[in-house]
């Protein structure tokens, strides 16, 4: 259920039933031959098919997050640190004024876990909520069955790669690039990181077949949903 498809009478009778909700949050980086919305378009999509059938509202997708790592690379567009938990801070505010106690985040980009901090020292300032981080895409059931389908996976490979997040009339590599080294990649500049990750595949293959991504999405979607039902205090 999408709060842009209720109105604020709905959301309020909504809240007194049921005082869950989930905000999804995402970035707008380089994702090689992907959309360059990747990360929001997942976090999205997955918070609205997981929290659908127990009609728990969904709100808007905070499109951008931190990626400083991919500056380089035209359309990545990253927030400072402050601003990411300015932005998560006062947005959790506003859903817990509408009656929301219990929040599931739904972060679709590894870049945002920062953020984590921020949330935390907001549950100091309210008490009586409760907020997840759930990381949908290596969360223990779905990580596994990315291992099980191919372990050669990374920031965008094939593992990223679904019917919604490519780009029409263009072609993917039919190779598996070579896994970057990810323990010295942090501590190269953005100019240094673009020119060693060339297209900005970290490595893999960049398709599979769709078969085998829907399984993944499946997957993604129930254990999301597991996250926004069960183990609340």
């Amino acid at each position: 259920m999408r709060v842009v498809d209720m109105n604020w009478m709905q959301l309020e009778a909504r809240a007194k039933a049921d005082d869950r909700a989930v905000l999804p949050i995402g970035s707008i980086e380089q994702h090689a031959y992907l959309s360059l919305g990747v990360d929001a378009i997942l976090a999205e999509r997955m918070a609205i098919e997981a929290a659908a059938p127990v009609g728990t509202p969904v709100y808007p997708v905070l499109s951008y997050g931190l990626t400083p790592n991919f500056v380089d690379y035209p359309g990545t567009v990253t927030l400072r640190l402050t601003t990411l938990i300015a932005l998560v801070q006062d947005v959790l505010e506003g859903i817990a004024r509408a009656g929301f106690k219990r929040i599931v985040i739904v972060n679709g980009h590894g870049g945002n876990d920062p953020a984590k901090g921020a949330v935390l020292e907001w549950l100091d300032r309210n008490r009586g909520c409760q907020v997840k981080w759930h990381n949908w895409w290596n969360a223990p059931k779905t990580w596994a069955k990315v291992k099980a389908i191919d372990p050669v996976a990374s920031h965008a490979s094939w593992m990223e790669n679904f019917p919604w997040t490519r780009i029409g009339n263009v072609a993917m590599p039919s190779t598996q690039k070579p896994m970057v080294d990810l323990a010295r990649l942090p501590q190269f500049d953005p100019g240094e990181k673009k020119r060693l990750l060339g297209d900005g595949n970290f490595g893999g293959y960049y398709q599979r077949d769709d078969a085998d991504m829907l399984a993944l999405w499946e997957t993604g979607v129930d254990e999301t949903r597991e996250a926004i039902l069960g183990g609340w205090g």
